[in-house]
């Protein structure tokens, strides 16, 4: 189970990557999905959410027993899952204009979240209650710190600092 967690951490890297190299352009168009944010902005916050999404992967390979990293882990899984969905998918098809992390979210992100997550239900590790339940708190933590983030790395971007 331990070299799955190595797959988790390469796929939300990748998707971060594509999100990271063309979601700040893109999000200068008018949306309701996403509010313009500057590259600086949106730099700070992916390396902070990339940071998280390793320390849960590498918390829970160390510390497997431990229900507190299980559930950080298998929430970060599921919200990649339905990230890759909403607002990936549904933007795309609603602006009728390709949204940044699609292609990895997809192609990436999904088959290896849920081959994990498919693993951890064969060898009894999850029940559907705590992916449920965990998924939703980690999402909506992950939601919820975005704005904070991209705010704080608005102040703390070479282009702000140069100011």
């Amino acid at each position: 189970m331990e070299h799955l967690s190595v797959f988790f951490c390469l796929a939300i890297t990748l998707h971060n990557i594509e999100e990271a190299l063309w979601l700040p352009k893109w999000s200068q168009q008018p949306s309701r999905f996403q509010k313009p944010v500057t590259a600086g902005e949106f730099h700070f916050a992916v390396i902070v959410i990339t940071a998280l999404a390793y320390l849960s992967a590498f918390s829970h390979v160390y510390l497997p027993e431990a229900a507190f990293t299980k559930w950080i882990f298998i929430g970060f899984l599921g919200s990649m899952i339905i990230n890759a969905v909403f607002p990936h998918l549904i933007a795309t098809v609603v602006m009728k204009k390709y949204a940044p992390g699609l292609l990895t979210g997809l192609l990436i992100n999904i088959p290896i979240n849920s081959l994990i997550l498919y693993q951890m239900f064969t060898e009894d590790l999850i029940v559907w209650k705590e992916l449920i339940l965990s998924t939703l708190v980690v999402g909506i933590i992950l939601l919820a710190l975005i704005p904070v983030l991209f705010k704080v790395g608005g102040k703390v971007s070479p282009e702000q600092i140069a100011k």
